[in-house]
């Protein structure tokens, strides 16, 4: 989202002493305050440390990944995973983080969740075990793998999802681990639990499983809880786990990620759902505004462009709106701070990314590629079609060193150059299947394939 920085761009790899004025910015406008050991300034270059990045953006701003690379070019190392998921790396100094569930003990009967609206299930035959990996970046070693609960998985199978979707976050001493209706967990660096809570069942639509990853900023952590039951935002005490504050929400099940805008002194967190999108104070959950527009199934989280928040999604409709967040109170919907909507080839389960000053983002789960002026919401060109990309796009696009990496769930990578002519760099080829949304740090790209974790490094 390159949001936290505004217009900055980044057209390579850039290097700055932690004390720079730079740095300071760049820590502010990322919001990384340092708070009870809080990722600080000098390690941010090398981290990725929640789903979408440093800045909560897709955008590495340090980052010099590789442009090419396949099975025997460019492997750092490739390691198996002790269990499934679609849940993104995230790495803090030289430790990566992965969350997955592991089919234990004796097959039983299958059972399919009679959630609203099942199907395309699969079934379940054994109970889970949910646990946290972590890994050495610079050779693959498994330091330590923590299981925190074992449980059948209530909410079934399904054919293209995953028992453990949600993406963990850490500030550098702790990690934050969301296993849906098997609560949320916080572990040291070590992996000891250092405390759990839990927020109930979830019971999502479709029976398609749990996939919102907790968000950390400054002093709270942030927890999105929609579902086909009593649906909450919730702020928590990232020390102990005790809530700060709790809010309903009228949602049916959303998969989206929230998102912590800034804009000089302001700050919100936004919401991207089916009935709304929101804006709330983040020290007391009070609603700013809200805006209609989306359609069922949100799965694409927000973004921000200076002082517009982009929400979109595709299931039903294609929906994408503008909302000016610094101005907006009440319902927005239609108004004046309601800048800008279009309904067509809007993103359904990746998340758009801004880079520099265009908006990017996939059409559904196709390999249409749109370029946007964030401000306006015209078109910078017709759409790209990345044709090596087969069909079936689950990951979000990411972006470092003036490129965007977009990988699809068969195996292949497209880089394409962020100057005016976009042009194809590069296809790249793995042997597995990618969901997950990759990883940036310092020369290396992590991807998670439905077999292997790959380091790719461009030194």
């Amino acid at each position: 989202m390159g949001a936290r920085l505004n217009s900055f761009t980044a057209p390579g790899p850039m290097t700055s002493s932690s004390s720079s004025p730079f740095w300071i910015l760049l820590r502010a406008a990322a919001g990384l305050a340092l708070a009870g050991g809080w990722i600080g300034a000098a390690d941010l270059q090398r981290s990725w440390p929640g789903w979408r990045g440093p800045l909560d953006s897709g955008v590495a701003p340090f980052a010099d990944p590789p442009i090419q690379w396949s099975e025997t070019n460019h492997v750092r190392w490739r390691i198996p995973l002790p269990g499934r998921g679609h849940s993104s790396p995230i790495t803090a100094g030289d430790r990566l983080y992965v969350m997955s569930a592991s089919p234990t003990g004796e097959a039983q009967t299958p059972v399919f969740d009679q959630a609203p609206g099942v199907h395309d299930s699969v079934p379940v035959t054994h109970r889970h075990q949910y646990a946290v990996t972590a890994i050495h970046r610079s050779d693959g070693r498994i330091l330590w793998n923590r299981v925190v609960a074992e449980e059948w998985p209530h909410e079934g199978g399904h054919t293209t999802g995953s028992p453990v979707s949600g993406s963990p976050v850490t500030d550098g001493t702790r990690l934050f681990a969301l296993f849906g209706s098997r609560g949320l967990f916080c572990l040291d660096t070590s992996g000891a639990i250092l405390w759990k809570t839990n927020f109930g069942r979830m019971q999502t639509l479709h029976a398609h499983g749990e996939g919102s990853s907790p968000v950390l900023a400054g002093d709270t952590l942030y927890v999105n809880w929609d579902h086909e039951g009593d649906s909450f935002l919730y702020a928590l005490n990232p020390q102990d786990g005790t809530p700060r504050w709790k809010v309903p929400r009228d949602e049916k099940t959303s998969w989206s990620t929230p998102l912590l805008v800034h804009r000089g002194d302001q700050r919100q967190l936004v919401v991207s759902a089916t009935r709304r999108v929101r804006g709330y104070d983040p020290g007391s959950g009070r609603l700013i505004w809200e805006c209609a527009g989306l359609t069922d199934n949100v799965v694409s989280s927000p973004v921000q462009w200076q002082d517009l928040v982009i929400a979109g999604n595709s299931y039903y409709q294609q929906a994408m709106m503008a909302v000016r967040w610094t101005t907006a109170t009440g319902d927005v919907t239609g108004g004046t701070n309601e800048v800008w909507q279009i309904r067509r080839m809007t993103p359904y389960v990746s998340s758009p990314l801004v880079y520099g000053d265009t908006l990017y983002f996939l059409r559904h789960n196709q390999n249409v590629l749109s370029r946007l002026d964030p401000a306006t919401g015209r078109p910078r060109g017709e759409p790209l079609r990345l044709d090596a990309i087969g069909d079936m796009i689950f990951s979000s696009p990411v972006a470092a060193a003036g490129r965007l990496y977009v990988t699809g769930r068969d195996g292949i990578t497209v880089v394409v150059s962020l100057d005016p002519g976009n042009a194809i760099l590069s296809v790249n080829r793995l042997e597995d299947s990618f969901s997950a949304t990759p990883a940036l740090a310092d020369s290396d790209l992590y991807l998670r394939g439905e077999r292997f974790l790959y380091c790719l490094s461009g030194r």
